[in-house]
């Protein structure tokens, strides 16, 4: 098993809460999982965040730093979540995240490789065997994650925007008017989802499509209300989207963002040891 430090057992145990968490609330179990998975999001979270960015440091550019990088967006949102009244579809995104690392963990950190040399084969020949047929199926395991991983990334990261712009946004929101949660809370979401949105090309692309078919039904339809498309209009405002003349939804300058997940591009090449990791091992 390859050497690893505390703190990236301590960061994978998080992820590991994370999903147990999740899978245990969605089967009834009630607010007590739900605060171990974002218990374990904070630890998560929180180790990343302090390995990339140092202990915390009341100036104008540690602060600047914090505020644009998308561990720290997450840390606080998983602590904002914790402190509020369960809202259970808010622990998709987090869960989406978990596996892909927990996976990565589990290739790196915990399945047998093969050696990069083969060394003379010792001691008897049933042992042997059992050892070389114990490390290729190990290998076998670790190839299989990392293809399902990088296969599916991509995917799970757009459909990790999908739910947080439509489900999570639309679960809130419709949770104030109706006074199931606070009235602060679609606020809140609402500036994370707009830093998510200049940050995270996934995320506009979620919301192109959300602005599509708002303008079909609203903007572009002659029998709706004009109240309705000044309405429209604000909450484009409320999250910094400007709409072109004509109809198309302008969704960015960036094309840099970050992938909104805290992982890096090369995930599964660094440990969380090394300096400036982010969420992915």
């Amino acid at each position: 098993m390859p050497s690893t430090s505390y703190p990236h057992y301590a960061w994978a145990a998080g992820h590991f809460a994370v999903l147990l968490g999740t899978a245990l609330t969605f089967l009834g179990r009630g607010a007590k999982t739900y605060k171990i998975a974002y218990f374990g999001a904070l630890v998560s979270w929180g180790i990343v965040v302090y390995k990339s960015l140092g202990a915390p440091q009341v100036n104008r550019a540690y602060l600047q730093r914090a505020l644009l990088d998308e561990n720290v967006q997450y840390l606080l949102l998983a602590l904002y979540w914790f402190l509020q009244k369960p809202i259970y579809i808010t622990l998709i995104p987090f869960a989406t995240f978990s596996l892909f690392h927990a996976l990565t963990f589990i290739r790196t950190s915990v399945l047998p490789k093969p050696p990069a040399v083969q060394k003379p084969a010792t001691g008897s020949g049933q042992a042997q065997q059992a050892q070389q047929q114990a490390v290729s199926a190990g290998a076998q395991a670790s190839k299989v994650i990392q293809t399902w991983v990088k296969a599916n990334y991509e995917k799970a990261m757009l459909f990790v925007a999908f739910v947080e712009v439509v489900l999570v946004f639309g679960r809130v929101l419709l949770g104030a008017i109706t006074f199931q949660n606070s009235l602060l809370a679609p606020l809140f979401f609402a500036h994370f989802l707009r830093l998510r949105y200049y940050l995270s090309p996934p995320t506009r692309q979620a919301f192109k499509w959300v602005s599509d078919r708002v303008d079909q039904y609203t903007v572009q339809n002659p029998k709706c209300p004009p109240a309705v498309g000044k309405a429209v209009k604000v909450v484009r405002e409320l999250f910094g989207i400007e709409r072109r003349e004509g109809s198309r939804t302008e969704v960015g300058r960036r094309s840099d963002g970050g992938s909104g997940t805290g992982m890096d591009k090369d995930f599964g090449r660094r440990k969380l040891s090394g300096s400036g990791s982010r969420q992915a091992d």
